[in-house]
């Protein structure tokens, strides 16, 4: 073990303000590899914040990281004020390991740097969080949460006055302050905040209730998970606030676990972690299956299909609810980033409507255009839907859940499906699919290896059609983008998980009306077009 190493490590340990952390650290000192790791840097502010491992060290969720960015975020606040700034931190947590230490550990930091801290009321939804930072006015919000990462994660977002995602320039900056904080101990504590009422949560009910149509039709039978998850209290709220039945409820997922015990990982897009759901939405009888991830920031949705279920993909629903909201006549922008289908794009044109494209993250998306300042809908294909910029500045499966129950129950009084409504975008666009080819790994480098490799390698030609663009966004960004007439393959590194992910397009035609011959056909690309992509990875 080299020196440094593990002089670093002591420093660490004698700084670390957590007698847990402390001691795990100390039964590590003589494990060279274990410590490299833990090491190797520090968290990032990366796609969704700071995400990692719960572990002692730099390169993990723990007290002293958290200590170290509560107060690199207060000391950047305070030097953006032109004059005294009396305006709070907003912090919330969901229900994961550490999630409410972590939030209390940051309200303890903003109060003893003389700012009002103001903490969420229990374990509450990540978009009820960005709510409350524009209702409170203020400076800032902090998210604890992993989202849909697996139980062992946490993490830590934050939100701007603006009630979005922190964006560069802000992000490096905080990360300056953050490295510049010094000694923990001398970070001064004061008292752990005030403690917002259960009032919050009902004013949020009640605007969310506004996204929806007061005339439209309640009659809807719905099957509902919140994945072990933070949303179903708050889901069943708003629900019951619009009029809908009571759905029914997954019971082995109902309470939430931060173990999420009948899941692989608590990821509705995730193979099999919808069964329960679905297994239940046909015991019922439902109309539709609506999921939210641990932290209901993200909806997953099925429907019945005669006798089978179909869950949707995160561009089906996007479109979808693009098309819904249209529909209604809501007219301003709507946006999706560069990894999502290019079929929005062809309705904002049929519309004459202003579309917008970002690179990936909603904090990309809620600034689409001038700011954002005329958007009105933006989408992502991970399950991410924000259907109201004024009330939720980023992914909200709250509202996104609500606003399917009311496309679903308008077309079931009409004798009809989700899947007829998709049926008649293929019709007027092609049929336009899309997949995804994701690969886990244990080792980082791998990600770079194959990212390297079809750089230096990418494919001339995709389903026998010749490349005729590639676009590679570095430095910007970490994404390669080629295309071949309507096919299109984008690959990059997850932003929030150890993953590369390569997005897959096909559009198909449809011709004389045969919808489902131009499915078959565009499914059969999808397989083709998966293989020659893996092959591009050299999987």
């Amino acid at each position: 073990m080299t020196a440094s190493l593990r002089s670093a490590a002591e420093a660490w340990l004698a700084d670390d303000p957590d007698p847990a952390s402390q001691d795990e650290l100390r039964a590590l000192l003589d494990d060279e590899t274990e410590l490299a790791d833990r090491f190797a840097g520090p968290l990032r502010f990366g796609t969704a914040g700071l995400r990692g491992p719960l572990r002692a060290g730099p390169n993990g969720m723990n007290l002293a990281v958290v200590r170290g960015a509560a107060a690199g975020l207060v000391r950047w606040l305070a030097a953006q004020a032109a004059g005294p700034d009396d305006r709070p931190l907003v912090i919330g947590y969901d229900a994961r390991h550490g999630s409410h230490a972590f939030a209390v550990e940051t309200a303890r930091v903003a109060t003893g740097a003389g700012r009002r801290a103001l903490l969420m009321p229990r374990p509450l939804p990540t978009p009820l969080l960005a709510f409350a930072v524009r209702r409170h006015g203020a400076a800032a919000g902090v998210m604890v949460t992993a989202s849909h990462n697996p139980p062992q994660d946490n993490g830590y977002k934050v939100y701007l006055h603006d009630g979005a995602q922190l964006v560069p320039p802000a992000d490096a900056g905080i990360e300056r302050a953050i490295r510049e904080v010094g000694p923990l101990a001398d970070v001064p504590l004061g008292l752990p905040g005030e403690v917002l009422g259960e009032q919050i949560v009902r004013e949020y009910v009640d605007a969310a209730v506004g996204v929806i149509d007061p005339e439209v039709p309640r009659d809807l039978a719905v099957a509902y998970t919140p994945m072990h998850g933070v949303g179903r209290e708050v889901f069943e709220a708003t629900l019951a606030a619009a009029g809908y039945p009571a759905p029914s409820v997954v019971a082995e997922q109902a309470e939430p676990d931060p173990d999420f015990p009948t899941v692989a990982f608590p990821n509705p897009e995730e193979p099999g972690a919808s069964d329960l759901l679905l297994a239940l939405a046909a015991r019922e009888g439902a109309d539709i299956a609506i999921a939210n991830d641990p932290d209901a920031d993200r909806c997953a949705v099925a429907f019945r299909s005669g006798e089978v279920w179909r869950q949707l993909r995160g561009d089906e629903v996007g479109v979808l609810l693009a098309d819904h909201l249209m529909r209604r006549g809501v007219h301003g922008r709507y946006a999706t980033t560069i990894v999502s289908s290019s079929l929005l794009s062809r309705m904002c044109a049929d519309r004459g409507l202003p579309y917008g494209e970002t690179l990936t993250g909603f904090k990309w998306i809620v600034r689409a255009g001038d700011d954002g300042a005329d958007l009105v809908y933006g989408y992502e294909e991970a399950l991410g839907y924000c259907v109201a910029p004024g009330l939720v500045r980023d992914k909200d499966g709250i509202t996104a859940a609500l606003l399917v129950c009311e496309l679903a129950a308008g077309l079931k009084a009409e004798l009809r499906t989700l899947g007829d409504r998709l049926d008649e975008l293929a019709l007027r666009h092609g049929v336009h699919a899309t997949d995804q080819l994701s690969v886990r790994v244990e080792d980082l480098a791998e990600i770079t290896e194959m990212m390297a490799t079809i750089r230096s390698r990418p494919p001339v030609e995709l389903l026998d059609v010749p490349v005729t663009s590639i676009e590679d966004r570095l430095p910007e960004s970490d994404v390669l983008i080629l295309r071949a007439g309507t096919t299109r393959v984008v690959v990059r590194p997850s932003g929030t998980e150890p993953k590369l992910k390569a997005y897959l397009e096909v559009v198909e035609p449809v011709a004389g009306g045969d919808i489902a011959g131009a499915r078959e056909r565009a499914a059969a690309s999808l397989v083709a077009l998966r293989t020659q992509t893996a092959e591009a990875l050299g999987l």
